[in-house]
């Protein structure tokens, strides 16, 4: 017999009866389950992942939540059919209730999710922004609405790696839809804002970091939509000083470094936990290179240098 000193870590149990606060969010919703008994597993599901368990599966979670099986959480995540649309639509038209200032942007960006195994849907060894690296992970794509006041994801859509596209077999196994084929990020985040437009998202602007606004297809999807738009770039994007086809095509960096020191202005944007975040920016009217057309399109351009004050 064997007798061990070591007391057994007592993992965080989650309460029996809904959180308040869950419960007040779900109220106004309707989840079209093919099942009834769905929209209770949903809300378990829920409670458990705002739970403090530090590994959150269907197993884990199984473990915390009174009542529930690992069993019900893996069929509503895997084989449960709901319209998601519906809901996402629903949720949007909530979001429009809310008081708004009326100067709130759409912002697009994707975020990582590290993994350890190939199974998931979509898993590769592939760059994340939220790791700063290349590693195993699935990627989404996020179209989020933020103003002074709130901030509220508008969709989101899992990013299928084309070799997972292609695979047959691994799509049968992960349940990947027919209708699901490959596209871009920048092909998603442009559908993502055709859902927000389509929704009845208000907005002033679209905003993005140089992943997508150095990307020329998203570029010339926004202007398609005569969608204005803020977005960052690397200091290797093409831009052009004049509007005719003998204008030389130069770095964006290689513009800026030009530009007298004089003509650089220091602003200040928000305030921190130890002062105001200040940068020196400039203003400078220049053209987009377009690749793929003769002509250029136009736009501004900035180059902040961050420093605490």
């Amino acid at each position: 017999m064997i007798i061990s000193n070591e007391k057994q870590e007592r993992l965080p149990q989650a309460p029996r009866v809904p959180l308040p606060e869950l419960a007040e969010f779900l109220a106004p919703l309707r989840v079209h389950f093919t099942q009834g008994p769905s929209a209770e597993t949903l809300r378990r599901y829920l409670t458990g992942l705002l739970s403090e368990h530090p590994n959150k599966n269907c197993d884990t979670l199984a473990e915390v939540v009174p009542e529930t099986t690992e069993q019900q959480l893996n069929h509503l995540l895997t084989d449960m059919v709901w319209d998601e649309n519906n809901l996402n639509r629903q949720r949007i038209a909530r979001m429009r209730t809310l008081p708004s200032e009326g100067d709130g942007v759409l912002i697009f960006d994707d975020t990582g999710f590290e993994k350890q195994g190939r199974h998931s849907v979509g898993v590769a060894r592939q760059y994340t922004g939220t790791a700063g690296k290349l590693t195993n992970c699935q990627v989404t794509v996020n179209c989020h609405y933020a103003e002074r006041t709130r901030a509220w994801p508008v969709a989101t859509r899992l990013y299928l790696p084309q070799a997972w596209a292609e695979d047959a077999e691994r799509r049968k196994q992960a349940h990947v839809p027919d209708a699901v084929g490959f596209q871009t990020k920048a092909e998603i985040a442009l559908a993502l804002l055709d859902e927000a437009n389509a929704c009845g998202v208000q907005h002033t602007c679209v905003t993005c970091d140089a992943d997508y606004g150095d990307n020329p297809n998203f570029l010339n999807g926004l202007e398609e939509r005569r969608e204005r738009h803020v977005v960052a770039v690397r200091a290797s994007f093409s831009v052009t000083l004049g509007r005719g086809p003998t204008s030389p095509v130069l770095r964006a960096d290689a513009v800026l470094v030009a530009q007298p020191l004089q003509d650089w202005q220091t602003i200040a944007w928000s305030e921190g936990a130890t002062g105001w975040w200040r940068a020196k920016f400039l203003a400078l009217r220049c053209w987009r290179a377009a690749s793929t057309e003769t002509g250029s399109i136009s736009g501004v351009t900035s180059r902040p240098r961050r420093r605490w004050p």
